[in-house]
């Protein structure tokens, strides 16, 4: 098996004869704002960082033989992102896509640009990526300029030749031949001639995947099915808490392991205890499986889990700091008299990543230095991570990024390579540990569940006045389970700042007070797509569905009066057009049609707002829904979507749409089923069993606009179009049945408890 090797290339690179490098030199990575997430560290790398480099032709290949690679230090995760990025290198660069190589998150080789978070590779991070390469060019130009001795407007560019006004032509191989040269990558306050728009061949069009041919064909990609030479096979148990990363007990729970329960066991099988870390190793993974199950271990007993069947009780009880983002009163506004008046709740529960492969990695520890192939969105942190586990200096770990199941957010795909690395260096050998089902479903960090409580009025004319938002985020930092479990990393509670993103809502309200409660976890939380956008603007959306309705106004009409921004005005009106929707035209709102059914349609908009408040935009979105309620079984069946996307310039516009795809079918999932069960002890969903998800069968027809903006800035596309999903289903439900729902996932249950309740009578109110 062929393993890819960064660092090897990485040094080759820097001593090749014959190539052009444009650099950076490393500087130690930004500290993570108060608040936020990330791993603060002062590691600065001895070698320049790498963003593009054109090779000539080595000694004995054929003279056309010329190539470009690039780095970026973000990872593809089924976002396309490969693809996209490779595009904007080409098109810069006037290459074929065929001959570049994209080199992406591997530490040994890709410049430290932080996590692959927040839909921010394309709209951050690609930047440097694109001046780099517009460098190059202008570099090669600028070499036809001094070898022929014409004005540089004299000579074009196109698929890599360079050709003058007198027809003379030379390759870029040609052009670079044996010498070696470094671009410092220009300061982003230097301006960079970059390629007109207007010029563009290759951004803003169709490509196909890069990374499918591979794929197809079963070459290496997945981490899954690396093989390293001498490698042996790990796996873990867990303490009795599962799902909890909190507390006094972490990392103390303990009594003893009896290693001869599994002396007998075929595999050379190792026992491997720190703290509260235990794994076993085997020769082969079948080994390694029974002797997981076949060690005996005793714990001490747990404090019990916080009480979690009411999510929204056991999130408003617990201790939280008040944080005011926006508190902009209309005096003028509060003077006059509020014809509608609406005061609610919105839930959110606590949700998986549900990765359908469970999180696997394989560690070499050898001589001091640490090898890790892994499937982490994360490299440059959990490069840190290790080291702080290991001690063994980032300059010695090495972190291999390949494809793994897919996430958005954080899985186990970090905690996963600690094992990994803990076992490697105790048995000193490879050793590859896979998760099993049960512990990626309960051990995972969850996506929080999430409080928002609203209150909203308007006048009688519909104007809107007022609005009073408050969001209840349960933090989400979940160190590393090793980290933990070692003791190296105390189990005291952390508290993030992350319940902000999009917290202020899109519609013009005269007088508006916004406030995030940040608390501590009550259970292992970190990010998942979108965030507490998701949440907030299933709230923000809801509402204005509701004032639309007390004000008898249509739910498009009313929300195109009030919102501020002209694209959203614009993409909002587009989406409903297309969606043919018609004003004034309710559907079932309680009453049964011939087949028994309940029908209703549904509108909402949201533009994703990330990163610490205030935060930067990424795409705007909208979404148009229909759907059926049986009211007896309360089954839903969504029968069409249209989505409609802002995304601003779109590199790879069939990217965009795949992208679009994948966050309707994810986020119908959550809406609709997703919720995690706990008791006592912690995480209740072990299997698909007990956490459900949608199947192919339930995914209905998708229509995707794509708003045509290639003149402006591209934005984030990963999460954006999930933003508005809940509230569109939500205001659907109401359409159809006429009840509100206020709380996610809208399951059968759900929706026949919500229906029942609606029409049981009225009790008594008694002193």
């Amino acid at each position: 098996m062929t393993l890819p090797q960064p660092g090897t290339l990485h040094d080759r690179l820097l001593h090749r004869a014959g190539t052009v490098l444009v650099i950076r030199e490393p500087v130690a990575p930004p500290r993570p704002a108060p608040g936020q997430p990330g791993s603060g560290t002062d590691y600065v790398q001895a070698t320049p960082e790498v963003f593009v480099a054109l090779l000539a032709p080595a000694p004995g290949e054929p003279a056309d033989a010329w190539r470009v690679m690039a780095f970026n230090g973000h990872v593809d995760l089924g976002t396309g992102i490969r693809t996209a990025l490779a595009q904007i290198v080409a098109e810069e660069l006037d290459v074929p896509l065929a001959r570049l190589d994209m080199v992406l998150g591997h530490t040994g080789a890709a410049p430290n640009q932080g996590p692959t978070i927040a839909s921010a590779s394309i709209q951050i991070s690609a930047v440097p990526l694109r001046r780099a390469a517009a460098q190059a060019r202008e570099h090669l130009l600028g070499l036809a300029v001094q070898a022929w001795g014409v004005p540089r407007d004299a000579l074009q560019v196109r698929d890599g030749i360079v050709q003058a006004d007198d027809g003379r032509t030379q390759d870029y191989g040609t052009l670079i031949g044996i010498a070696h040269t470094r671009l410092a990558l220009a300061a982003p306050d230097v301006t960079v001639p970059l390629k007109p728009v207007a010029d563009y061949r290759l951004v803003g069009r169709g490509a196909p995947r890069v990374d499918i041919p591979a794929k197809a064909t079963g070459e290496l990609s997945f981490v899954h099915d690396v093989r390293v030479p001498g490698m042996r096979h790990g796996r873990v148990v867990r303490p009795p808490h599962p799902g909890r990363d909190g507390g006094t007990f972490i990392g103390r729970c303990l009594i003893d392991v009896d290693r001869s329960a599994v002396a007998h066991l075929p595999g050379r099988v190792d026992v491997v205890v720190q703290g509260d870390f235990v794994g076993v190793v085997a020769d082969r993974e079948e080994q390694a499986i029974a002797a997981m199950r076949a060690l005996r271990v005793r714990w001490h007993p747990v404090p019990p889990a916080p009480v979690l069947d009411d999510v929204a009780a056991a999130i408003v009880a617990q201790p939280a700091r008040e944080r005011v983002l926006v508190d902009e009163r209309d005096d003028d506004a509060a003077e006059q008299p509020a014809a509608i008046r609406l005061q609610r709740r919105y839930v959110w529960p606590y949700q998986m990543h549900a990765s359908i492969g469970p999180s696997c990695a394989v560690a070499q520890y050898d001589d001091g230095r640490l090898t890790v192939w892994t499937g982490t969105q994360n490299p440059h942190m959990l490069r840190t991570d290790l080291d702080r586990l290991l001690h063994l200096g980032e300059g010695n770990i090495d972190i291999v990024r390949l494809e793994a199941a897919g996430c958005y957010g954080r899985n186990c795909a970090d905690d996963v390579c600690a094992d990994a690395a803990l076992l490697a260096q105790a048995v000193g050998a490879p050793v590859r540990v896979q998760l099993t089902r049960e512990q990626e479903h309960q051990w995972e960090p969850k996506g929080t569940g999430q409080v928002m409580d609203v209150t909203a009025t308007a006048d009688a004319a519909g104007a809107l006045l007022s609005y009073d938002f408050a969001v209840r985020y349960p933090s989400n930092d979940a160190p590393l389970l090793a980290l933990l479990l070692t003791g190296q990393v105390s189990g005291e509670p952390r508290t993030l700042e992350m319940g902000d993103r999009t917290a202020v809502p899109p519609y013009g309200y005269a007088s508006q007070r916004i406030v995030c409660h940040d608390m501590a976890p009550l259970v292992r939380a970190s990010w998942l797509r979108g965030v507490s956008a998701l949440p907030n603007s299933f709230a923000h959306d809801s509402m204005i569905d509701e004032l639309a309705h007390a004000a008898s106004a249509d739910p498009v009409a009313f929300r195109l009066r009030h919102l501020r921004d002209a694209r959203a005005i614009a993409l909002l009106e587009a989406t409903a057009a297309h969606a043919g929707w018609r004003a004034g035209q309710p559907g079932s709102r309680g009453e049964s049609g011939p087949d028994g059914l309940l029908r209703g349609r549904g509108v909402a908009y949201a533009r994703y707002v990330h990163s610490r408040f205030p935060g930067f935009g990424a795409a705007w979105a909208a979404w148009v829904i229909d759907l059926t309620v049986d009211p007896v079984s309360g089954q839903i069946v969504v029968e069409r979507i249209v989505v409609g996307q802002d995304t601003g310039m779109m590199v790879n516009p069939d990217g965009v749409r795949h992208q679009i795809h994948g966050n309707v079918v994810q986020t119908l999932s959550r809406a609709l089923l997703e919720r995690v069960g706990f008791d006592a002890g912690g995480v209740t969903s072990r299997e698909w069993g007990t956490y459900p998800i949608l199947g192919f069968k339930a995914v209905p027809p998708i229509e995707v606009l794509l708003m045509p903006r290639q003149d402006e800035p591209p934005m984030g596309a990963g999460e954006s179009a999930s933003v508005p999903g809940p509230a569109a289903i939500a205001n659907a439900l109401f359409d159809a049945t006429g009840v509100r729902f206020h709380e996610a996932p809208f399951t059968p249950d759900a929706v026949r408890r919500t229906l029942q309740g609606a029409k049981a009578p009225a009790m008594p109110a008694f002193e």
